[in-house]
């Protein structure tokens, strides 16, 4: 396996009936996954996964993503870091997103799937509403990467459009189902997006950089109860209009 593989779309293999199998499986197979086994992933292969993400389209090929690869102690330590301002409140309240991820005012069916998938999440770990110090400590995993080996931290230059960060989306994208294709799994991440004043300096990111979001990497563990988390994805004929 070489470090430096970067695949030729105009040498790729002929399609065929395994090969378009192959790649539905790792797209629909693709999910967040919330809980990690304490197996290393080779740099050679998070190489190769980022090689294929860099295959992701992108306007006028301007290829506007930046990616930190956090590991071992280094990861660790900003963990601590986003943790010591997460668990204080009065410190926490310093802290805001440098962008909106999500709208200001939410309306239907929007805010109905971000219900569901939060009660489906916390009913699977027996959390009720009124349970506030246990989703604070789950909440609180996101910056542990979820026990995952490696964490991923996404930039892009201030001086970038909104086209830019829908190319962005689509590279997060081919990266996730390039991991699941290598038998990786993901989480995107937008809960660091809050903790971006902390992120930048410690990964070395420079004046002119924005954080886009974060993504743990790493061997899914399937044992713990928010593993068995599935959510629901609206069949084409929702979302879709065919004009004719």
């Amino acid at each position: 396996m070489t470090t430096d593989f970067i695949p030729d779309p105009q040498h790729l293999p002929e399609v065929t009936a395994a090969t378009t199998q192959a790649v539905e499986a790792a797209i629909v197979s693709r999910r967040s996954v919330r809980a990690y086994r304490p197996l290393p992933v080779p740099r050679e292969l998070i190489e190769r996964i980022l090689n294929l993400a860099a295959r992701a389209p992108s306007g006028t090929n301007t290829q506007p993503w930046k990616v930190t690869v956090l590991t071992g102690a280094f990861k660790d330590a900003l963990s601590d870091k986003i943790l010591a301002a997460y668990n204080d409140p009065a410190e926490r309240a310093q802290h805001t997103e440098a962008y909106d991820y999500y709208p200001a005012q939410w309306v239907s069916p929007y805010i109905d799937r971000r219900r569901k998938i939060g009660w489906d999440m916390y009913g699977l770990l027996g959390l009720t509403k009124d349970n506030k110090a246990g989703m604070q400590e789950q909440h609180a995993q996101n910056y542990r990467f979820f026990g995952a080996p490696v964490g991923l931290m996404f930039t892009i230059d201030r001086v970038m459009g909104k086209g830019s960060w829908v190319d962005y989306g689509m590279f997060l994208q081919t990266l996730m189902v390039a991991a699941r294709a290598h038998g990786l799994d993901t989480c995107p991440q937008a809960a660091f997006n809050q903790f971006h004043r902390i992120i930048l300096p410690h990964i070395g990111a420079g004046p002119d950089e924005e954080l886009i979001c974060g993504m743990a990497l790493g061997y899914a563990d399937n044992t713990p109860p928010v593993a068995q988390l599935k959510t629901e994805r609206e069949p084409a004929s929702g979302f879709t209009r065919f004009l004719e």
